[in-house]
């Protein structure tokens, strides 16, 4: 016979450390002042002492799963966790079933704990609304994501929601203290000391997360504890040598992506290039495709500068260009280049609010004829129906310009187009002013100089 393996008499490996130093009270609990300071919303749903039907929505490690447990708590009711990753609609089912029986047989509630909550489709979220109309559950959902997207009205409109803010710097390095000097849950026994410069570098690496603060300090103790001299301190060389490269918040397909697009376009807009740069530079670090930052950039070079500088729109279509040709990481100097000549360009948003000037006479009055004399007339019947006749061909008047009406007539004499005056619109400006101020009503133009509409080669146009 083979030989036989063993189990270990060992004992079993010890919680994280972030699980094991978990507040068990608002008095332990770290941040969100917000919302649990004195007589905030969510510390005077708590201190009420009834069952909460809520949405905890904020980046990681900012403790939804932790408020999840102390409102249990301080309501007497029975914390049920259940995660959406992991269970579908039966197992929900089974947990209603329980709480049923809970109810009835030991007089007690449930706070049922749904973390990711978006991960349940917006039909298999309807499962939650009777039970939480009924008052069998409480209902504790956490999310990152944004709920105006990911959950369905009927379940939104049952739950209050609270915003959670990613932890300050301080506010981390409070948590690290805490967990050092703890002896009974956290590093207390190891007699650690840490510099305060080594403490501020690990929570500015923890990126606004408790929880990753705490992997990276108990990782850097257990590894400094078993190298170091005795007295020696975990210094900022030790955390720099030890720790891993730092990775930031961002998800393409979450809401910090669009928080961070909408960063970079606005600092555009705003004409500070220091700040575009830097959430160019978030976006790309974070794994962003480099071609959605350059359909940005061509759409904002027309939408936000247009004949300001016409310049713009070619620097941007160049720099969608070269990310094609190039790639990740040479094409970062392109999308650079770009964002930079795009944020410093003067700035119109003509190009965006004459079009929309125009579009509500569209929407409002239909489709209006075009003027006889603009249409097309590229055979002899059009010619006798009178299309294209007393079409003036401007370029046969001096400054290639005539007077003539070019609108419908039930729309003579809008503008749409309101020049900026800035940078080259200045230019274009001026000249729109001499073109107006030269233009009259139709019925009063010379005639004198029509020039007959020719038929094209093509039959199509004129």
């Amino acid at each position: 016979m083979g030989e036989q393996l063993t189990l270990s008499s060992g004992r079993a490996p010890e919680p994280p450390l972030a699980d094991r130093m978990r507040p068990s009270s608002l008095e332990e609990f770290v941040g969100q002042t917000h919302l649990l300071g004195p007589g905030k919303p969510l510390r005077v749903a708590i201190e009420s002492g009834e069952p909460v039907s809520c949405l905890l929505w904020g980046p990681p490690g900012t403790g939804k799963t932790t408020l999840a447990r102390i409102v249990a708590g301080a309501t007497r009711t029975e914390f049920v966790p259940f995660s959406a990753v992991l269970g579908g609609v039966r197992e929900l089912r089974a947990i209603i079933q329980e709480a049923r029986t809970r109810r009835d047989r030991l007089g007690r509630g449930t706070t049922l704990f749904v973390d990711e909550i978006h991960r349940f489709n917006k039909s298999q979220q309807d499962a939650f609304l009777p039970h939480v109309e009924s008052g069998l559950i409480a209902l504790i959902g956490a999310t990152t994501e944004n709920p105006s997207f990911e959950l369905n009205a009927a379940l939104l409109s049952r739950l209050h929601v609270y915003v959670l803010q990613e932890l300050t710097e301080a506010e981390v390095v409070t948590i690290l203290r805490r967990a050092l000097a703890d002896r009974t849950r956290g590093l207390g026994k190891l007699a650690l000391e840490v510099t305060e410069e080594a403490l501020e570098a690990i929570a500015a690496e923890a990126d606004g997360d408790a929880r990753r603060g705490l992997n990276l300090l108990e990782h850097l103790a257990m590894t400094w504890n078993r190298e170091r001299s005795p007295g020696q301190k975990l210094d900022l060389t030790a955390v720099r040598r030890l720790s891993t490269q730092k990775t930031l918040r961002y998800d393409r397909a979450s809401e910090e992506h669009y928080n961070v697009a909408s960063a970079l376009i606005k600092s555009m807009r705003g004409s500070d290039p220091d700040a575009a740069v830097y959430w160019l530079a978030r976006m790309l670090e974070g794994g962003e495709d480099p071609r959605f930052v350059a359909r940005r950039l061509v759409i904002f070079a027309s939408e936000d500068i247009g004949n300001a500088d016409p310049r713009a729109l070619q620097v941007a279509v160049a720099a969608a260009q070269a990310v094609e040709l190039v790639g990740l990481p040479e094409a970062l100097y392109n999308l650079s280049q770009a964002v930079l000549y795009l944020a410093m360009a003067p700035k119109s948003n003509t190009a965006k609010t004459a079009y929309f000037a125009a579009l509500e006479d569209v929407r409002r009055h239909g489709s209006l004829p075009v003027p006889p004399h603009l249409c097309n007339a590229p055979t002899r019947l059009m010619k006798t129906l009178g299309r294209g006749a007393g079409y003036r061909y401007p370029h046969d008047f001096p400054n290639h310009f005539v007077e003539q009406a070019y609108l419908p007539p039930r729309l003579a004499g809008r503008r749409y187009v309101t020049p900026s005056g800035m940078g080259f619109e200045k230019k274009l400006e001026a000249w729109l002013e001499w073109l107006r101020n030269h233009t009259g009503p139709a019925d009063s133009m010379d005639d004198s100089r029509e020039r007959p509409a020719e038929e094209s080669p093509d039959r199509r146009t004129t």
